[in-house]
């Protein structure tokens, strides 16, 4: 049964992941799983973590993110997802950033309360 906190669609050109509440390490597994699947099934490299509405997770699902991401990085092999991550407060910026930060990654991105921001990165094509 899908966790109705999580909703993960493509819009446009980009995948959508958003995630509602109090996180688990279950609704995270099967965000991620859904993220996987979209990317190999479209031709869509640009993600959207949509955090507004999440509650700030334990360090413990922090690194369990980031966990799954790397995961997902090497999965991938050379595709290298296009990640913004859209959250309400520095405090889940923070966490966003050890979760989905690499050494000498920069496809990725935290923007505050901006979606519009977000997009409009995520469809540029630099950096």
């Amino acid at each position: 049964m899908q966790d109705q906190r999580i909703w993960v669609e493509p819009v446009g050109s980009v995948i959508v992941a958003r995630l509602r509440g109090k996180p688990t390490a279950e609704m995270l597994r099967e965000c991620e799983a859904r993220v996987v699947e979209l990317t190999r099934d479209t031709p869509h490299v640009r993600v959207l973590y949509d955090a507004l509405e999440l509650e700030a997770p334990e360090m413990d699902l922090v690194l369990l993110q980031k966990q799954l991401d790397s995961q997902r990085q090497a999965g991938l092999g050379t595709t290298s997802l296009r990640t913004a991550i859209l959250v309400p407060n520095t405090r889940i910026a923070y966490l966003s950033r050890i979760a989905f930060g690499h050494v000498g990654e920069a496809n990725y991105r935290v923007f505050y309360n901006d979606l519009s921001a977000a997009i409009r990165w995520l469809e540029s094509t630099g950096s």
